[in-house]
């Protein structure tokens, strides 16, 4: 009898501890990207596949071409867009229940040293408050510590996190600066 009551006591314990484990709250991650051109997005998947996060891509309402990146031309959509620090290119769409994620992994191509403009309009569509953001980039020639400072300095109440060049990072890269 007493045997079988500690092994009831025993399973009642088990069962208690499972559910309670069900009962919390995982940690949502979100990885959030702009790429232009492919890249980013490839290494924002890959981010995203690593840090078993949800993953969505910032969509501009209209899409760049070739010539609004050739950042020799002057007069191209990208270099009058990051020309002018007001201007805000038009997104498609917002993240759903952003209030439910307390990570979020916002990456981007650097362009002109620093986030390209649709960043910004990204964040100020969306409350960031509370939660760790973690810059990511890939970039042909720049470091991402200007990115950094930039954003940290137009949005001082988000809690910005060490962000991180990701050009050529393998799974492995990912895994490591995940955890």
């Amino acid at each position: 009898m007493k045997k079988t009551v500690l092994i009831f006591v025993a399973l009642m314990a088990i069962g208690m501890g499972a559910y309670a484990q069900k009962g919390m709250k995982a940690k949502k991650v979100l990885v959030t990207y702009f790429s232009a051109t492919g890249v980013t997005k490839a290494v924002a998947q890959q981010l995203a596949e690593v840090a078993d996060a949800d993953l969505y891509e910032i969509t501009p309402v209209q899409l760049y071409t070739a010539d609004d990146l050739d950042w020799r031309n002057k007069q191209s959509r990208s270099s009058v867009e990051m020309k002018d620090k007001g201007s805000r290119p038009a997104i498609k769409g917002s993240v759903k229940n952003m209030q439910g994620y307390e990570t979020v992994y916002i990456g981007f191509p650097i362009w002109w040293n620093t986030c390209p403009r649709i960043i910004n309009t990204f964040i100020e569509a969306h409350d960031l408050k509370g939660k760790a953001v973690i810059p990511f980039a890939t970039s042909g020639s720049s470091s991402i510590s200007n990115s950094c400072s930039d954003l940290k300095r137009t949005y001082p109440n988000i809690d910005w996190k060490e962000g991180k060049l990701l050009n050529g990072a393998t799974k492995q890269d990912l895994e490591k600066w995940v955890k």
